[in-house]
């Protein structure tokens, strides 16, 4: 008889691997906005939690090392750059009924008043824009979503393999993931997807990512603009 080793469950169902950090961190943000936990303790929880989940999940058919590490970075910040435009240009923009209604939602930072003095909370919130989100999205959208909508046997997709339906519908559904800001969100998403389908690189991706994030996060600390911290 042979001997075969158990079974995991992201062997019988690999998807976990992709899916699962993202789900995580919608039911985490949930909680902590329902249950009003103390950002002293829970932003730290969350990052170091949601950062063990991503290492473990990461796939390990992706390498780490990003391919075209500086092109990656000079992309990163082409779209913090979009991202900020409209308000540079025009302050009221975002008050305008597309990005400020029911539907999309309303300008707002999800930070509570007195985390903003607080360098602590900061830190973590930093943290977290820039270690955790870009892993927890790039595994769903574009390492996952991207080739699940071309074949329900992801697995057999090539990584940035361009279908013009699945890689619109992607960009889509990320713009509006961002709420009031979902036309620079849209804009990146067609950055995004546009990178996995140039590197096909999950890396490249994620680093493009955490650099938008990261430039983000330092205007938005410098210049007081909490609101892009939904």
């Amino acid at each position: 008889m042979i001997w075969l080793p158990p079974s995991r469950p992201w062997d019988r169902h690999p998807s976990l691997r992709y899916v699962l950090p993202f789900a995580l961190f919608l039911v985490l943000l949930v909680l902590a906005d329902v249950m009003r936990f103390n950002p002293a303790w829970e932003a730290p929880v969350r990052v170091l939690v949601l950062g063990a989940v991503c290492v473990f999940c990461w796939p390990r058919v992706c390498p780490v090392k990003p391919l075209v590490p500086w092109q990656s970075v000079l992309a990163g910040i082409a779209v913090f750059v979009l991202w900020i435009a409209p308000e540079l240009v025009d302050r009221n923009y975002r008050e305008l009924l597309p990005f400020n209604n029911r539907l999309v939602g309303h300008i707002h930072s999800s930070m509570p008043p007195g985390a903003l003095t607080n360098p602590w909370t900061i830190f973590w919130r930093f943290a977290r824009a820039v270690l955790i989100v870009p892993i927890v999205e790039e595994l769903f959208w574009r390492a996952w979503l991207m080739r699940w909508l071309i074949d329900s046997s992801f697995q057999r997709v090539p990584l940035g393999t361009f279908q013009l339906s699945s890689f619109l519908i992607v960009a889509v559904f990320f713009g509006f993931e961002h709420g009031p800001y979902w036309d620079v969100g849209l804009l990146g998403g067609l950055i995004y997807n546009l990178w996995m389908v140039r590197t096909k690189s999950l890396s490249d991706c994620v680093l493009m990512h955490a650099v938008t994030n990261a430039c983000l996060s330092v205007y938005i600390v410098s210049t007081g603009q909490w609101q892009y911290w939904q």
